[in-house]
């Protein structure tokens, strides 16, 4: 008799924080993902500061006879802790379950699409694109992959018809963004206004909320907007197929 393949569950890997807004926000954003997607289990590991721990669910599920596993890294960008943190920790797993590392959440057109929410959310409306400056401010990397993909992101931005576009970060790299906020002001932007292209409050999207006091608009952090439910369903989904191509055959 054909079975139908279950689904890997879904383990989603949050940096952690000792601010108590992060982890707040990471579950926020886990319900909403639940809610669009009803039946897929879905788990949440910390790779610091927070419980429970990566490996902590890991061995849950193994221990539960779970065997198929998608490990989402909840991050925007393939630095650090994409490419040697995650990946050292999931090599430490039960050795029972097959494990596939899903790509991070960004780029995406979605994650434009959240960004663009929020902006709204906080005051803008679409018939100020034309006379508004937009600071993307990230929380910053010491990887050039990453800093490369900010910058590609405000440049295909720019193109949806704001003003201006300025990528900007909150460490690691310049410019900072009260320096971006005023070299918008400097280009004759009618209003300038702070896009934090970050997950979750903490301490670098504080400094970035700092950095935007001359602003006009500062933007919430993307947090659980549906739109980011959606890329990690996405990012699921594509990592997902094999397994269920190998569970089928």
């Amino acid at each position: 008799m054909y079975s139908k393949p279950v689904r890997p569950v879904l383990v989603v890997i949050a940096h952690g924080s000792r601010d108590p807004r992060h982890a707040a926000t990471v579950h926020a954003l886990v319900r909403r993902v639940r809610s669009l997607r009803p039946g897929l289990r879905v788990e949440t590991g910390f790779l610091d500061f927070n419980i429970p721990s990566v490996q902590g669910v890991l061995e849950s599920l193994a221990a539960e006879g779970v065997r198929d596993v998608v490990a989402l890294p909840l991050l925007l960008t393939r630095a650090f802790h994409a490419k040697a943190d995650i990946p050292a920790v999931l090599r430490d797993a039960p050795p029972r379950l097959r494990i596939r590392q899903a790509d991070v959440l960004g780029p995406s057109p979605l994650l434009l699409s959240a960004l663009e929410r929020r902006l709204y959310e906080a005051g803008l409306s679409p018939a100020d694109r034309s006379s508004t400056g937009v600071v993307l401010a990230s929380a910053g990397s010491s990887d050039p992959e990453a800093i490369a993909v900010i910058a590609d992101i405000a440049r295909e931005w720019r193109h949806t018809g704001w003003h201006a576009v300025r990528p900007a970060f909150a460490s690691a790299s310049l410019p900072r963004t009260e320096e971006a906020v005023r070299e918008l002001r400097e280009l004759g932007c009618a209003r300038v206004a702070v896009a934090p292209y970050v997950l979750a409050p903490g301490f670098l999207p504080d400094r970035i909320a700092r950095g935007a006091a001359e602003a006009d608009v500062l933007a919430e952090v993307l947090g659980p907007a549906p739109e980011v439910a959606r890329v990690l369903l996405e990012r699921y989904d594509a990592a997902r197929t094999p397994v269920l191509a190998a569970v089928g055959a």
